[in-house]
């Protein structure tokens, strides 16, 4: 599955040690193959995984998630998003007594507050939710803060150390400098410029339109420059339409589809690696792991100043902060590092010594392994 969240959840599904964690979802695409390459065992229920979101999925994943928690004696579950998966582990905890945790991405909040507005049922749905929670862990400082405002919004009492933040990272293996480049260039006709890129879902709140524009404004300057955006979405047409009313469609690739061996590689072909995700009413960057997927590729970053995003890119140390609505901030940014190579190879290297030393999916797992540890029913623990 594409985005940030899936891969957050299938990193923590290589990365706890082996035999210490059931993973409990639907079927998807592929599944047998996928499964197969995990230390961690991966119980499939007899559903699309989208649907376990109806009534009729949510009741058959409750009894499922209780009769492994049983089987198994869980000590804790996780919950990868706040709906539908609070649901069964609410569940579990009224019948097993089992605690349980909810990690939260920033969107999610932004769209629970709105219902929360709205619904007097829905805001007391996600009160009852959250209330039971043992724990609920946000990607930044940014989302815990909103997390902390949309509790008080829905009249529910903060209780010491509910609310964890668990910064996430990458993996410095997979994502590093020095790969060839060549294959990825003809790959995706990358030949013959230097490229701007950015890895992302092709919706409005990521802000590849303030890019394309930054790039037309910098073309007269930069002859040789391009952009790269890997990612597919419904905001194509719109963005193919900005690029050629600028001007600049022959300087702009739309690569859609493009797998995860590949992004290694792709990153390498970079000069500047640009996130300028906007915060909109029910959309926001909570943190921005493909800030530092470039970062480990050595890659200098031009992100924007909002949601999580300046955790994930200190500015002037793994790269420049910017508005993310401003071309021309944008294209001021591009310049500074495209005319000065030690300081982008400065920023580059500021972004591979952070997930080298912190910003990586082995600490990432760790610290979820020691909440759960920490959290989970005392009984289980000393056996």
């Amino acid at each position: 599955m594409g985005g940030g969240i899936a891969r957050w959840m299938g990193e923590l599904a290589q990365r706890f040690p082996a035999g210490t964690l059931v993973v409990s979802t639907g079927r998807y695409d592929a599944q047998s193959i996928a499964d197969q390459h995990f230390p961690n065992h991966v119980d499939r229920l007899p559903i699309p995984a989208h649907r376990l979101r109806t009534v009729q999925g949510m009741v058959l994943w409750s009894r499922r998630a209780a009769t492994l928690a049983r089987s198994l004696g869980a000590e804790f579950v996780w919950c990868g998003n706040l709906k539908p998966a609070a649901y069964p582990a609410r569940w579990v905890r009224q019948r097993l007594g089992t605690p349980y945790g909810v990690l939260l991405h920033g969107g999610d909040l932004l769209i629970l507050r709105q219902q929360a507005e709205r619904s007097r049922l829905k805001r007391r749905t996600a009160r009852t939710l959250l209330e039971t929670a043992a724990v609920l862990v946000t990607n930044s400082r940014w989302t815990a803060e909103l997390c902390g405002a949309v509790l008080q919004e829905i009249g529910m009492p903060l209780r010491q150390g509910l609310i964890q933040t668990v910064p996430l990272g990458t993996d410095p293996l997979l994502f590093r400098p020095g790969l060839p480049q060549a294959e990825i260039r003809s790959r995706y006709d990358l030949h013959g410029r230097r490229w701007l890129l950015s890895v992302a879902r092709l919706t409005r709140h990521k802000g590849i339109d303030t890019g394309i524009t930054a790039l037309a404004g910098l073309a007269a300057e930069y002859p040789d420059l391009g952009y790269a955006i890997a990612g597919s979405g419904d905001e194509l047409p719109a963005l193919e339409k900005l690029a050629a009313d600028l001007g600049v469609a022959d300087r702009v690739r739309f690569l859609a589809n493009v797998p995860d061996r590949d992004l290694p590689g792709l990153y390498n072909c970079a000069e500047v690696y640009l996130g300028l995700s906007r915060l909109m009413s029910q959309r926001v960057e909570g943190f921005g792991i493909s800030l530092l997927e470039a970062g480990a590729c050595g890659v200098p970053v031009v992100a924007a100043r909002t949601g999580g995003i300046p955790e994930a890119v200190r500015d002037g140390e793994s790269g420049i902060l910017v508005d993310s609505d401003n071309p021309d901030q944008v294209a001021a940014a591009l310049r500074t590092l495209l005319g000065d190579r030690s300081l982008a190879a400065r920023l580059g290297a500021g972004g591979r010594s952070a997930v080298e030393r912190y910003y990586n999916w082995d600490r990432v797992s760790a610290d979820l392994a020691r909440l759960g540890r920490n959290l989970g029913r005392p009984a289980l623990r000393t056996r």
